[in-house]
């Protein structure tokens, strides 16, 4: 794109030149000076709009072998534009960038291999909107693939996290390959907006502390769960199972999610037993996150629900959508 704005900066300024020396030399009037100009540069062999002088002649030939030049070079990038598709990769790549700017509350993934891959299924599959920054060429022609939102650059550059709209993210993750490299994510990422939630991925178990450090909110170890849930399918394989038809397969039908209780909701002041979640609705309430932090496990049926409290919920896909409308 940038050699097609070139090529026509200068067929413009070759333009431009020859209106004003046809002015200048044959003192033409500025209409008859263009149209002295465009029959000059296309070599289309129209009459002369008067014969010219010796200095005339002179600057016809130059602005002939300069025309010719450039506008061989700009058809040159056309044809190559348009052979390689340039041309559309370029608009499109636009509506992707408006896409991106007009995103809200959205996540920022820093790394599209195989854990960053596998977090943006999990939030395509629960419609999440996030956007994608990895400039590594072989996955992002596996995100063009899958219909991702990306950007091509560099996560650790701030201009980067700015484009990709951390003002106005709900959070963001760091799964590039290098420890390193998510420390100074991390790092960025929190001097640009210190509020923002980041999740950090760690592939050496003494880095979490770092990253920790950094500022990040959460940090995961991916080899270290791997290895946990491996020696907890030997110890709790039913645990491990229930776990994994609660929260991974959602085919099954029962699901484990998170209800945030809006201010306005009428559960508001009400405990448990008043609620009628379990009796109404067939769920169970397995934890309840209290505005302040503190978390309640197994809650009592006495326990008062209070305004932007959050409940582990386990119940079937239809019971959630129900008693997402009181919620």
């Amino acid at each position: 794109m940038k050699k097609l704005r070139l090529s026509f900066t200068l067929l413009f300024f070759t333009i431009a030149v020859g209106i004003i020396g046809y002015h200048l030399i044959e003192g033409m009037s500025y209409f008859d000076a263009l149209y002295m100009t465009i029959i000059t540069i296309s070599t289309v062999g129209f009459q002369e709009v008067h014969p010219l002088s010796v200095p005339g002649k002179i600057f016809t030939m130059i602005v002939i072998s300069t025309g010719i030049m450039i506008g061989a070079y700009t058809i040159g990038t056309l044809v190559r534009m348009f052979i390689e598709g340039e041309l559309s990769k370029t608009f499109g790549r636009r509506k992707v960038e408006k896409k991106i700017s007009g995103l809200k509350d959205h996540y920022i993934i820093c790394g599209y291999g195989r854990i960053g891959s596998l977090v943006c299924k999990e939030l395509q599959e629960h419609n999440k909107e996030f956007v994608v920054i990895e400039k590594n060429p072989s996955a992002i022609e596996r995100m063009e693939l899958n219909k991702i939102l990306y950007l091509p650059l560099d996560a650790t550059v701030e201009e980067t996290l700015l484009e990709a709209g951390i003002m106005q993210a709900r959070g963001i993750v760091t799964a590039v390959g290098s420890d390193a490299d998510n420390v100074f994510i991390t790092l960025t990422a929190k001097g640009i907006r210190p509020d923002i939630f980041v999740l950090a991925r760690a592939s050496d178990e003494k880095d979490e502390i770092k990253l920790k450090r950094a500022g990040a909110t959460r940090v995961v170890s991916p080899y270290l769960i791997g290895g946990k849930r491996m020696a907890q399918v030997l110890i709790k394989p039913t645990v491990v199972e229930f776990i994994d038809i609660a929260v991974m397969e959602s085919n099954i039908g029962l699901r484990m999610e998170e209800c945030f209780i809006n201010p306005k909701s009428d559960l508001v002041g009400k405990n448990l037993i008043e609620s009628n979640l379990r009796k109404v609705y067939g769920v169970i309430i397995v934890l309840i996150k209290k505005h302040s932090g503190e978390m309640i496990f197994n809650p009592l049926p006495t326990e008062v629900l209070e305004a932007n409290d959050i409940l582990v919920v386990l119940g079937t896909h239809e019971d959630m959508q129900r008693m997402s409308e009181i919620i």
